[in-house]
């Protein structure tokens, strides 16, 4: 039979984005916590727009590209480029925000770090990368190590052949070109921060080693979990749980499973308590804490640990406070849950894309419930099967690294998608691969669409049949209508099941005062607030809220002058961190909210 050449064409893209994403070895569970070398701090850089260092003049990629950090041999030799009197960029971090000639621009800049290490026989050794954005090709010691496509998950190379004791060069080609056929895609609402924007690690472990582990609440409220080693080997896993017990673990053709049958304290808002895991096999010692909870729905309502409650939350971008710019440090995120916490919230949505593990685990530790999300965002390509591919690896990855994160509550699949066939069957897919992998946590997503029958906004997304719980991003007062008209708004839902107001809210510009109806000033804001908070009172089928947005951002959608310049206003506090009116307006709402309902 003969295919179309579309068909054909097609079907080379899936395979090729499939052997790329296939590169990057299994991910390392928790690498802080093995031995490590970071390899954050100074990396010399070369922009290159014309990708000028991978292709050649007839767009064909080279055999001597940037990657091979070549030096002139003699006086005659021609090498047009120095990594060694280049400019320099702090890592982790964005380009946008330390170069001013970078502040917009979108494409390869190739970063190169050269450091020290020993190397021992009979060890491992891998390059971790917290998240880079959005291609990236790494190399080391001039060798293509391999790719990864993705700008906020994590991922780790096997580089022991590589690796030399003494002096080594890591260079990455990073690119973040949009793609209208990425994920996300050509089109969004905040800023495409370039760079290496999570920490790297050069990560030793033993030959035979603990790649991934799971330790969960089994369904009879005691414990189970189980352990992966990076190949088929036996051996044994020693795992320990303070306060619950130790065992050794057999190890069979590279897998085993485990269980406790002591019932743990589960972890709460008012107590989210952590115990200490330390898993140990082959000389190596892993430490943890991991909490444990369960989390269901039952009609309209929201479980956790069997209570119905209700979610008093925020949506957070990972912008960084006072500085701007892609959050990079523990300092940063302490600072954003600061505020949240003073908001009254118990909840938080990570949006549109997953946060650093750095958030997550301050996050549970703080006692928030959380909302992780993949950036399936507006009118991605949900025809291309290539694009569904990244999504689901982006999925997967997300739930590879969190799993074990007793805060994540949530798993988010999309963000105000068009309801069309396509976009049903795309989204039906990544439902189906979320449930597969992690059964013990809810599925859910942001929809902005919904029809007005018998006077009421009525949630009729047949995206609902499918959630556990349906997130609505609904901007009465900014977008439509004026701030008073959202009090006499009702609204009703075509699936019994709990509902939380994903994203709700209105711009104001941080110390701007007028009328409460002049656009941009706190008072306009107020009001929305005010006059939301009225409306969601009375849907008897909200479960929560997260309003739209803690701070300020950067967005290159928002570039009027003298109010938004290049931010998107709707923060309840300025991207210097000085509260708006509407932080307060929220904060007396939700310390007026019970968290348990009486259902």
């Amino acid at each position: 039979m003969r295919l179309k050449k579309k068909t054909v064409a097609l079907l080379i893209s899936v395979l090729m984005l499939a052997v790329r994403m296939g590169e990057a070895q299994g991910l390392l569970q928790n690498v802080s916590s093995r031995v490590h070398q970071s390899l954050d701090g100074t990396w010399q850089i070369i922009v290159d727009p014309m990708e000028t260092g991978y292709y050649n003049h007839s767009w064909k990629p080279k055999k001597n590209g940037y990657f091979i950090d070549e030096k002139p041999k003699t006086v005659s030799d021609r090498v047009e480029y120095d990594f060694d009197t280049s400019d320099e960029l702090y890592v982790p971090s964005d380009w946008n925000t330390q170069n001013d000639k970078l502040y917009y621009y979108e494409g390869t800049v190739w970063y190169r770090k050269k450091f020290i290490t020993k190397k021992e026989d009979k060890k491992k050794y891998h390059l971790y990368f917290g998240a880079i954005n959005y291609r990236s090709i790494v190399y080391l010691n001039g060798e293509r190590v391999g790719e990864h496509v993705g700008g906020f998950t994590s991922f780790n190379f096997d580089v022991t052949d590589l690796l030399k004791a003494g002096q080594n060069t890591v260079v990455v080609k990073v690119d973040n070109t949009r793609d209208k056929d990425g994920v996300p895609t050509i089109n969004t609402d905040w800023w495409n921060y370039g760079g290496i924007t999570r920490s790297v690690l050069l990560v030793e472990t033993p030959q035979i080693f603990l790649e991934d582990y799971s330790v969960s609440l089994s369904k009879d409220k005691t414990i189970e979990g189980w352990v992966k080693l990076n190949d088929s080997s036996a051996g044994k896993v020693e795992i320990s749980i303070e306060g619950i017990g130790k065992q050794q673990v057999k190890v069979k053709d590279g897998k085993a499973s485990f269980k406790f049958d002591k019932a743990p304290k589960l972890w709460s808002f008012a107590d989210p308590y952590l115990y200490p895991v330390t898993l140990s096999f082959n000389g190596e010692t892993i430490q943890d804490e991991i909490g444990f909870k369960y989390i269901d729905v039952k009609g309209k309502d929201i479980l956790l640990n069997g209570e119905s409650v209700f979610l008093k939350g925020i949506s957070i971008h990972e912008e960084a406070p006072i500085s701007t710019g892609r959050v990079t440090t523990a300092e940063e995120c302490q600072i954003l849950l600061d505020w949240a916490q003073e908001l009254g919230c118990n909840f938080i949505r990570l949006a549109h894309y997953p946060h650093s593990e750095t958030m997550v685990r301050m996050a549970e530790k703080r006692g928030f419930l959380i909302w992780s999300e993949i950036p399936v965002y507006w009118t991605i390509n949900y025809e291309n099967e290539s694009t569904y591919q990244n999504a689901e690896n982006q999925l997967a990855e997300m739930i590879d690294r969190d799993k074990n994160r007793v805060g994540i509550g949530l798993w988010s699949v999309a963000n105000e998608t068009p309801v069309i066939d396509a976009r049903n069957q795309f989204l039906n897919k990544l439902i189906k691969k979320t449930r597969e992998m992690d059964p013990t946590r809810l599925i859910c997503a942001a929809l902005d669409t919904h029809i007005t029958k018998n006077g009421k906004k009525t949630i009729d997304d047949p995206l609902g049949e499918y959630v556990d719980v349906i997130g609505i991003n609904s901007y009465c007062g900014w977008y439509g209508g004026t701030p008073e008209s959202c009090e006499a708004w009702e609204w009703a839902s075509q699936f019994e099941k709990p509902m939380i107001m994903s994203e709700v809210g209105a711009g104001a510009l941080q110390g701007l005062h007028g009328e409460q109806n002049e656009r941009w000033t706190e008072e306009y804001q107020s009001a929305v607030y005010r006059y939301n908070i009225e409306m969601l009172k009375n849907i008897d089928f909200l479960r929560g809220v997260s309003p739209w947005i803690l701070m300020d951002f950067r967005s290159p959608r928002r570039p009027l002058k003298r109010v938004q310049n290049d931010f998107n206003r709707k923060g309840l506090i300025s991207e210097q961190g000085i509260k708006k009116e509407a932080f307060f307006i929220l904060q007396d709402y939700y310390n007026s909210q019970p968290i348990q309902l009486n259902k």
